[in-house]
């Protein structure tokens, strides 16, 4: 079996463990992942921070938004903007007006300035202790690091419900590893 069709079949089990505990944690897990903020030492240099909004089941980043803004960050979203292509950011505070945009996804509007995230929250299927993550097969994460960490030091920090650990995620040679990941339960800095 190739690693797509591995991919595929994990992509399946994990949106179903997914969806099985956001129905169990959507309200609470969001705010337990706020009330401890970044992992150590990164909210003590505010910057920049890149939430997004939920996608289906995807785990609330809202709660930690408004806890950084209030610590000096300055917040953006990301923004699909063709397949194959890196995402762009535009800033945006909670509360402010968002549009629809891929997907259905709502972004921020296009007069936003376009900014360069210093951190950003990465939504995902599963992941594991290394740092690897299973998105939705786009590819529009690991791009995005890519070009970025070329850039500037930037930190990737993984958000999702504990539920969401597996062993090991089938990695290929374009997928960009993760430095933390933050559930409701707990943080930790990839190995």
């Amino acid at each position: 079996m190739d690693i797509a069709e591995v991919k595929r079949k994990a992509r399946t089990a994990a949106s179903k463990r997914r969806a099985e505990a956001h129905e169990l944690l959507k309200d609470t897990a969001g705010l337990a992942m706020a009330e401890r903020g970044l992992p150590a030492g990164l909210s003590d240099r505010p910057g920049i921070v890149s939430g997004f909004i939920p996608y289906k089941s995807e785990i609330t980043t809202m709660p930690m938004l408004n806890r950084l803004r209030q610590h000096g960050w300055q917040t953006c979203l990301p923004i699909v903007v063709a397949a194959e292509e890196p995402l762009i950011f535009r800033a945006w505070a909670p509360g402010e007006p968002l549009v629809p945009g891929v997907w259905d996804i709502p972004i921020p509007l296009a007069t936003a300035p376009e900014v360069m995230p210093d951190v950003l929250l990465v939504p995902m299927l599963a992941f594991d202790r290394k740092g690897y993550r299973l998105g939705y097969g786009g590819g529009f994460y690991d791009r995005t690091l890519e070009k970025l960490r070329t850039l500037k030091p930037v930190v990737a920090i993984g958000v999702a419900y504990h539920a969401q650990l597996v062993d090991e995620v089938p990695t290929g040679l374009h997928d960009a590893p993760l430095d933390y990941v933050m559930t409701e339960q707990e943080s930790f800095a990839c190995a």
